[in-house]
């Protein structure tokens, strides 16, 4: 299945909300084994918020090396994949060493209950 991210959240891929909506999309058919293309014609922006909700999360229960045979990217910039790479890295991280977990979730704790 084809994803055209423009027509998802235009040509400033930066929010978490925007993120959200396409990983809401494209999990259960990752869920399920089924590939899925993600098509970033016209996307000129992207930011860590969006990456972390639209694919970081995905590792939460989808291996990696299985997320890299059914996730194929096209038209995505240099910018794109700069902020990709750091966010995946950071994701499995954070989901494969529960002392990293423990310690992030930790300080964004204390960070939203701090005024």
């Amino acid at each position: 299945m084809v994803y055209k991210i423009y027509d998802i959240v235009g040509e400033y891929a930066i929010t978490a909300d925007g993120g959200q909506k396409l990983y809401d999309q494209i999990h259960p058919l990752l869920l399920a084994g089924e590939p899925v293309e993600l098509d970033f014609t016209g996307v000129k922006v992207f930011a860590s918020p969006f990456v972390n909700f639209a694919f970081g999360q995905l590792l939460k229960d989808i291996p990696a090396d299985k997320l890299n045979q059914l996730v194929e990217f096209t038209s995505l910039n240099a910018d794109g994949w700069d902020v990709l790479e750091h966010v995946m890295a950071n994701a499995k991280r954070y989901y494969s060493d529960e002392k990293y977990r423990t310690a992030v979730d930790t300080v964004i704790t204390n960070i939203a209950v701090t005024p």
